[in-house]
């Protein structure tokens, strides 16, 4: 008799546990602790910052905000959850913030909490290294960060040539930060992947490694640039590159390989010429590059020196040299940031000298006037630190250069790989 009681009940607890999975009413990992919910949303262009806000039900209205998260840096954030009471039954909306801190555009609709990642057990990749056409030399690897993380370890392997599927540690990298940029740079053709983890306060793992992000080296390409930040990617001061938003590439029809550097000279890009252009045998070479020679003081005519000698290295090794004008600054808005320097007087003028050498070439891209403001400055409303372009710049860039690209080399039937 007692069975048979035993039994009903556990057919009824069953039948109402469906019932309720189909009306909603169980949430996501149901009967777990909840310690912390990782939210996800797409970036925003132009957005420094986010702005996330936790609400009791799905209204809007200020009284019903349980939680407020200013200032958050990355598209995505791992919530405390121990801090809100029934965070099952909540929702979040998120508004993009601008660089003095004020939202900036519309928050998104209300999404339910029990929709997104409940306790993850990993750390949730960003960079966007999979919709790019190749994967950049000087890949910069980003992720949400971990709650609690007392840093990272990144682990990147090459596969077996003999044994496809077979993966082997290459690199082992550890970090502070969710943001890392690799400077080994990747030349040997393969195939890739890589990882990331969380380490605890004292050292020790504390979650599992990431799903793998695979990407594949080419042993040669059609068209590859060569260039500094604006060339490498990033943008709105907290994006770093590996987003397509903030990568011009993106915006050419024809398919580049991304050989740029944050932080390179003229003179930087000649030193690793050999290096980092010579293996990949590309037909084509797009080469801009410049800012940070003119923002520091340097005069432009040995700026020039060292393209001239890049020029010579591409025809020497039978390389097709396009030269990009040198994008303009902002200095006013370089000033209000703590994140560059601000630029020499005299910036404008080696600007322009360089420029003026660039127009001389037989093949150039003038990407700068579309850039360019009446007092020959970077648009304001083009870039957040006054120093690289953001969504829009990049696409004025890609969009030309691809174009000129097409327009100049028919023969090379530049739209494939």
């Amino acid at each position: 008799m007692n069975f048979a009681k035993g039994f009903l009940a556990l057919c009824v607890t069953s039948l109402y546990l469906v019932g309720c999975f189909f009306s909603g009413e169980v949430y996501a990992n149901a009967g777990a602790d909840v310690s912390k919910v990782r939210i996800n949303w797409l970036p925003i262009p132009g957005a420094v910052s986010y702005r996330l806000e936790i609400m009791k039900s799905d209204a809007s209205s200020i009284e019903n905000r349980v939680a407020v998260k200013n200032r958050i840096p990355t598209a995505g954030y791992e919530l405390d959850a121990t801090k809100i009471p029934e965070i099952r039954r909540c929702f979040w909306r998120v508004a993009p913030i601008g660089y003095n801190g004020n939202v900036v555009g519309e928050f998104s609709k209300l999404k339910p909490i029990d929709r997104e990642e409940i306790n993850p057990t990993a750390p949730r990749i960003t960079s966007e290294f999979n919709r790019m056409e190749y994967f950049p030399l000087y890949p910069v690897y980003s992720w949400i960060p971990v709650l609690g993380s007392g840093g990272y370890d990144i682990r990147i392997s090459r596969e077996n040539k003999a044994t496809p599927g077979k993966y082997k540690v290459l690199r082992e990298l550890s970090t502070d930060s969710n943001v890392f940029y690799e400077y080994g740079g990747y030349t040997w053709p393969g195939n890739y992947m890589w990882q990331v983890r969380s380490r605890d306060k004292q050292g020790k793992p504390n979650t599992e490694w990431s799903d793998p992000c695979y990407f594949k080296v080419e042993q040669t390409v059609k068209v590859a640039t060569l260039g500094d930040s604006i060339t490498h990617g990033g943008g709105a001061c907290n994006t770093p590159p590996g987003y397509v938003m903030y990568s011009w590439e993106t915006y050419s029809k024809v398919p580049i390989k991304n050989l740029g550097r944050s932080g390179d000279t003229v003179q930087d890009m000649l030193s690793r010429f050999d290096s980092d252009v010579v293996c990949f045998s590309p037909k084509i070479l797009v080469i801009m590059g410049g800012v940070n020679n003119f923002r520091a003081g340097e005069d432009a005519w040995e700026t020039i020196d060292a393209m001239e000698k890049i020029l010579e290295e591409c025809n020497y090794h039978k390389i097709i040299p396009v030269f990009a004008t040198a994008t303009p600054i902002n200095a006013a808005l370089m000033h209000r940031t703590d994140m560059v320097e601000d630029p020499v007087d005299s910036w404008k003028y080696q600007q322009q000298v360089l420029n003026q050498w660039i127009k001389q070439q037989t093949y150039h891209v003038d990407v700068t006037p579309a850039l360019t403001d009446a007092n020959g400055q970077l648009k304001a409303e083009l870039t957040t630190d006054g120093l690289h372009p953001d969504a829009d710049g990049k696409r004025i860039i890609g969009e030309a250069i691809g174009d000129y690209l097409l327009k100049t080399f028919p023969e090379y039937d530049l739209l494939k790989k």
